[in-house]
């Protein structure tokens, strides 16, 4: 039909119209625009693709090739043999689909290829593949949803305050800081788990003679000068009890630097009135790479190494060292030294954790 007849069909009235084949990909459009109320009439199953033309669509793959002959089999063995109750317990296959499984057996005999679902009544092809996928594992979607759940209590079990997850996991960058009664140490880490800064700061004045407030205060404002701009700070929360006597003045001691650490660093609160500092279970941390014997987390300098060594040695290495300064971090965890540097290596660890229960969030 030319354009000029389309247009006076069009003029004699949208009863004329409606006359013209709709099967037509060209006037599907233009039916849509002159008459907005029908659209329902050219709306398919999401499963199919017939409103595409023919020469447009993408080849789907036969759903045989999807998987082995051991799955293949099982499916089709399901298919073939279940009673109308065994495949109704089946997702997708409530109701009506489930019967008409039964009367292509009984017109066709039993399945031969698991493309002949595409045959039956009301199977479409990702309907058809959903099918087959929850025959061969039930139990999938159960298991993701509980493993989502957990991770996501876990995370937020393990960072105070409590923020968005969206928020959370759209940050690109922290600063882990891990302080003890002699160092603040800390890491500035991506969430690719490639080390941007590693170092730590001695601090003297620390647990020395009368506790005095400005000299603790030029100690840790000393630290956070060299500290750099990042998403998020995550300090270590310690589980020391305030309740245990013996340790009271390095509990005190311990809270007394968060603290200020908390106020130092989260410049912007009053303006936007959101939290840029955490706090993270040093428990979860240790959790998390396996550290925890009994009820106390042992050292994690020895796991610390093997990442250093591994950054060299792996072609995807799980935390990314600068290449120039794997050498120099080794020596630093050498093992003749007098003191360990445990604090530089939990701080290390609290970021890969940090970003690992995050990416675990999401599976």
């Amino acid at each position: 039909m030319s354009f000029k007849g389309l247009v006076s069909l069009m003029q004699s009235g949208r009863r004329g119209f409606l006359q013209l084949p709709l099967c037509s990909p060209r006037l599907q459009p233009l039916y849509v625009l002159w008459c907005p109320k029908s659209t329902s009439v050219l709306r398919q199953d999401s499963d199919d693709s017939s409103s595409v033309p023919e020469d447009l669509r993408e080849p789907k793959p036969s759903i045989d090739d999807l998987y082995t002959s051991e799955q293949k089999s099982a499916v089709l063995q399901r298919l073939n043999l279940a009673t109308v109750e065994e495949l109704s317990a089946v997702k997708l296959m409530r109701g009506r689909k489930s019967i008409n499984i039964l009367e292509y057996r009984k017109k066709h005999g039993p399945f031969q290829d698991l493309q002949s679902l595409l045959e039956v009544p009301l199977f479409q092809y990702k309907t058809a593949v959903k099918v087959c996928d929850f025959i061969l594992n039930p139990l999938a979607k159960e298991e993701r949803k509980e493993r989502k759940t957990h991770n996501a209590s876990l995370i937020m079990k393990c960072i105070k305050p409590e923020i968005e997850s969206k928020k959370l996991k759209s940050a690109n960058d922290i600063v882990s800081v891990v302080f003890g009664t002699r160092k603040i140490a800390w890491a500035h880490v991506n969430r690719h788990l490639t080390i941007h800064d590693w170092q730590q700061q001695e601090c003297t004045m620390f647990m020395k003679g009368t506790y005095v407030p400005s000299v603790y205060l030029e100690e840790i404002s000393s630290v956070v000068s060299q500290l750099p701009e990042a998403d998020f700070y995550v300090l270590e929360k310690n589980g020391l009890s305030a309740l245990n006597t013996n340790l009271f003045p390095v509990t005190l001691h311990l809270r007394t630097v968060e603290a200020m650490l908390y106020a130092l660093l989260q410049k912007t609160f009053a303006q936007e009135g959101q939290h840029k500092v955490l706090s993270m279970a040093r428990i979860f941390v240790g959790k998390h790479f396996g550290l925890i014997v009994g009820d106390s987390r042992t050292s994690g300098i020895d796991l610390v190494k093997q990442l250093l060594l591994e950054s060299v040695t792996l072609a995807n290495p799980r935390v990314n060292f600068p290449r120039d300064r794997v050498v120099s971090y080794q020596n630093l965890l050498s093992t003749n030294k007098s003191r360990r540097d445990e604090e530089l290596c939990d701080s290390l660890l609290q970021a890969v954790a940090f970003f690992e229960l995050l990416a675990q969030h999401d599976t």
